[in-house]
């Protein structure tokens, strides 16, 4: 074999293990390297088919060598036959190895769900609703159904009362039913100890402190004044005074807008309305935030029997021993709101 023979062969080889290196290459970038463009998010619901997710996931690959990897990869792993309902984050950058694997092996991430402090169970439901694959209808229904209320050991308006502000993390495909036993054991362990040690000096049970928080924070979002608020109305149930909340005679006309409480909107007749019921409303108007539930917890003590807004409307409050104080106050506030033609 002649020397020229031999550099032709040795070229070749070097050609063909060139493009075969390449080759190796291209197919490890392909399973390996960085598919993902960006951060993408996918639900799968129950019913989604294998295509449904497909087109979810698809446009979200760099190119079509990642496509065509996913492809294979997929149905080398039967992924049609695999899927697991729920929420899947991918990082920008991951890989089609570990993109068909996690949705396999059904590695959800999780929703960071968030309950705030809304007034009625229609609106947590619909809140919960745009967090969660639960639409409200089906979580309003499962709120007031009477035999899982028994088993939470719920009261029949109770259930707004376990709520307690804050964000949890779940899964996305939660069910109405888990979720409300998650809120139940959120609920318990929220009770610890030391909260429950105050019930004593409140002389308040769970439920009622829950109603009272309500509508501390109905009546003012500054935390520091919720203990002085609170104290105000634990002195009137103590007298037998009625509470004569004015949060209580908008929830009770659902009528939350009202800037301004008339004489008319006093008598309007509800079991909620404490102006002419007394002791506390039969449930919380509202989810109240932790700061207002410990704010009843660690009411202040005073003589003071009644308070109103403060002309300032600035969010503060001016508080009273006596009525003839308390008229004077309400007056100033009035004559503000006058001034400001505040109807």
């Amino acid at each position: 074999m002649t020397k020229n023979v031999l550099t032709r062969l040795f070229r070749t080889a070097v050609i063909v293990g060139g493009v075969m290196a390449a080759a190796a290459i291209t197919l490890y970038s392909a399973f390996y390297g960085r598919a993902v463009g960006s951060d993408t998010t996918i639900y799968i619901g129950k019913a989604d088919s294998y295509e449904e997710v497909v087109e979810q996931l698809r446009p979200a690959l760099r190119g079509g060598v990642y496509r065509r990897a996913f492809d294979y990869y997929a149905k080398r792993l039967k992924l049609a036959e695999r899927l697991h309902a729920g929420r899947y984050c991918f990082d920008e950058d991951e890989s089609v190895i570990r993109v068909v694997r996690r949705l396999v092996l059904g590695e959800q991430s999780p929703v960071h769900l968030v309950v705030g402090s809304v007034r009625t169970l229609p609106q947590l439901a619909g809140k919960l609703a745009a967090q969660i694959e639960a639409d409200s209808a089906t979580l309003l229904h499962v709120m007031r159904n009477k035999e899982l209320r028994r088993e939470l050991g719920l009261q029949r308006d109770s259930t707004i009362a376990i709520f307690i502000p804050n964000t949890y993390q779940v899964w996305w495909n939660i069910s109405p039913e888990e979720f409300m036993c998650r809120m139940r054991r959120e609920y318990d362990s929220f009770w610890n100890e030391e909260r429950t040690a105050k019930l004593k000096r409140c002389r308040l049970t769970k439920y009622e402190v829950m109603t009272l928080a309500s509508i501390v924070y109905e009546e003012t979002k500054r935390v520091a004044d919720m203990p002085r608020i609170a104290g105000v109305y634990i002195n009137r149930l103590r007298r037998g005074m009625p509470l004569q909340a004015c949060p209580t005679v908008k929830y009770a006309m659902g009528r939350f807008e009202l800037r301004r409480i008339l004489h008319e909107h006093l008598r309007y007749r509800s079991p909620f309305n404490t102006y002419i019921n007394r002791g506390l409303p039969p449930a919380p108007i509202c989810v109240p935030s932790i700061a207002a539930i410990d704010g009843v917890l660690n009411y202040e003590q005073s003589s003071y029997l009644f308070f109103c807004a403060s002309p300032a409307l600035d969010g503060s409050h001016c508080f009273a021993r006596t009525l003839k104080e308390h008229n004077a106050n309400s007056k100033r506030y009035s004559a503000e709101l006058n001034r400001r033609n505040i109807k």
